[in-house]
């Protein structure tokens, strides 16, 4: 079976992948590496160098890619990338995949974010005091894609340990 984790940027889907791959002896994969792999550019110097659409028709193409591998595994998606096109219907139509929604809160992805916001292209340049609001409004747009998902799973106040315990339970 191929896990993917969804959700918004800060939910942890990164750290969650590594943790549950490694709980479930099998490979953790970050859609955003395979794409920066794939390009040779950081996604920001992708959104920079080349924008933002064709960041998403590379996206596309390798989530199709990562998809279709015949090989057990958890990928971590971008926080967008099942809102663009087809994807999350891609995702969904595979017998094989399970989708996890990591759902956080409003103000538990602000935290998050504020550490490292100037490596993330989607909200460098934001001050800190329009984030919130920022992030509510991406939240509601993309809440229906998100909420597409197998399963969801809130991570709020939780260690990685619980959601991960919390995931093998689900599966």
């Amino acid at each position: 079976m191929k896990i993917v984790l969804l959700g918004y940027m800060g939910s942890g889907k990164s750290t969650i992948a590594k943790a549950l791959a490694k709980e479930l002896g099998i490979d953790a994969k970050d859609l955003d590496k395979q794409i920066e792999a794939h390009v040779g550019l950081s996604v920001p110097e992708i959104f920079k160098q080349k924008g933002e659409l064709f960041f998403r028709k590379i996206e596309r193409q390798v989530l199709e890619d990562e998809i279709s591998k015949n090989v057990e595994g958890v990928l971590a998606l971008g926080g967008g990338t099942p809102c663009y096109g087809d994807n999350m219907s891609l995702i969904s139509s595979q017998e094989n995949v399970r989708s996890i929604y990591l759902k956080a809160s409003i103000s538990s992805l602000t935290k998050r974010v504020l550490s490292d916001s100037s490596e993330r292209p989607l909200i460098k340049g934001i001050k800190t005091e329009a984030l919130p609001e920022f992030i509510g409004k991406h939240l509601f747009e993309r809440m229906p894609f998100y909420e597409r998902a197998d399963l969801i799973v809130n991570v709020d106040q939780k260690s990685v340990e619980e959601v991960v315990g919390e995931i093998r339970d689900l599966l």
